[in-house]
């Protein structure tokens, strides 16, 4: 992974350099938007609102996350999916600290509002403050994304993956810079292993299926 975002970075330098545009996204392959973004998790009404996740030790926490993601690649009905979608998020979000998790909130406030520039600087003092938190990392990789900075989204894609490497949010934001920058192949792959994670991304599996009938097209 390490050496494959090296060389992206290097062609991505490369093009910038020669000042030829990116390909445009195909409208099968949804950008990340604010509408994307929530401060915090929240429950359905039904579940009395705001989910508050409980202090955990971080090795239950470890054992809780492996459980769930064989529950989410298991599992054919729709609303477990989605149970065990939203606790993986949850947990995702649980920093550990209160001063991360506020800042977190901050920084999602900031981004529903557009204020990238805010979101970016309540990132920065989140990953300096938690390094191993891979959700912070993840965030400010989706603003920098979101501000065609794709450099600096490869980078930080690349911390969140090291840290979880299961994080189908970013494999798939990985996926779609790669296909951006006409990687097609490695695209399809990376799409594979967050569908993989999670059967339930519909974007995915539409890439996947529109990548598929591109390469059977050049094939012919």
């Amino acid at each position: 992974m390490r050496i494959f975002l090296f060389a992206l970075l290097y062609v991505m330098s490369s093009v910038f350099a020669g000042a030829q545009p990116i390909p445009d996204l195909g409208p099968e392959v949804e950008p990340p938007s604010a509408e994307d973004f929530s401060p915090m998790p929240e429950a359905p009404a039904e579940e009395g609102g705001k989910v508050v996740v409980e202090e955990t030790d971080p090795a239950d926490e470890k054992s809780r996350l492996d459980q769930l993601y064989a529950d989410l690649a298991e599992t054919d009905d729709p609303a477990v999916a989605e149970r065990v979608t939203r606790e993986i998020q949850m947990i995702w979000m649980h920093s550990g600290s209160d001063t991360v998790d506020i800042l977190m909130s901050r920084a999602g406030k900031a981004i529903q509002a557009e204020d990238q520039a805010l979101a970016l600087d309540l990132l920065d003092v989140v990953v300096l403050l938690r390094p191993s938190y891979a959700e912070g990392w993840n965030r400010r990789a989706t603003v920098h994304y979101m501000r065609e900075d794709f450099g600096k989204s490869l980078v930080d894609i690349e911390r969140t993956l090291a840290l979880e490497p299961r994080h189908w949010g970013a494999l798939s934001g990985l996926a779609i810079i790669q296909r951006r920058l006409g990687f097609d192949e490695d695209s399809l792959e990376t799409f594979k292993r967050a569908l993989k994670v999670n059967p339930g991304l519909e974007n995915a599996t539409k890439a996947i299926e529109d990548l598929e009938k591109e390469a059977e097209g050049t094939a012919a």
